[in-house]
């Protein structure tokens, strides 16, 4: 078993040779200059909306059950299509949202973004105020607290997708002309200590 470790080992550090840099380097390291991007309003909302959506689900597939009766054809269909659509697709938007704002990660937060403004405020917008699906005021109320999440997210997450891709551009460039060294967790956390009781 040792001897098969070896030889994917080996291989490994023969076709990327990055991986074995990435192995050396302590756990934890701190770049000087090196400050937090996430946007917390937005996580917030991210936080907020992932315990609301459940709830929001529950409601609306009772809901759709009681009127299921009185809809016509045509508008049993689109609410049925409608919530098995938002389903996934709230769970991945979240998900990307979530992730992309803690990690800063750009692709992820600007999927987000995306799915937000193209796809889910025009589903969410058609159940608040399209009156052929008999909207009774539970559901106009759980759909309205929605959209005031989802409008929310919309805005905080450009301002974050905004703030983020300036803040990498601006460390690439000065990339090009600083290095920034890797400062081991152990003195970084010195200069704190020693910067803290100047500041006493």
């Amino acid at each position: 078993m040792a001897a098969v470790k070896r030889v994917v080992s080996t291989v490994t550090n023969v076709i990327f040779p990055e991986a074995k840099e990435i192995q050396q380097k302590p756990d934890r390291e701190i770049l000087s200059g090196g400050q937090y991007m996430s946007n917390l309003p937005l996580q917030m909302a991210i936080y907020f909306n992932l315990f609301f959506f459940p709830l929001w689900l529950i409601t609306e597939i009772i809901l759709i059950e009681l009127k299921f009766s009185e809809l016509s054809q045509l508008y049993k269909i689109i609410s049925i299509s409608i919530v098995v659509i938002l389903t996934p697709l709230e769970i991945t938007r979240l998900y990307l949202g979530f992730s992309g704002n803690l990690s800063e990660r750009v692709p992820e937060l600007a999927g987000f973004w995306l799915i937000t403004l193209v796809l889910t405020i025009p589903l969410f917008l058609f159940l608040l105020f399209n009156d052929a699906i008999i909207i009774v005021p539970m559901e106009r109320a759980m759909n309205a607290i929605y959209v005031a999440f989802v409008l929310f997210e919309v805005i905080s997450g450009f301002i974050a997708i905004r703030m983020l891709v300036k803040y990498q551009a601006t460390k690439f460039h000065l990339s090009h002309f600083v290095d920034l060294e890797p400062i081991p967790a152990d003195e970084y956390d010195e200069q704190m200590m020693n910067e803290s009781k100047k500041m006493l």
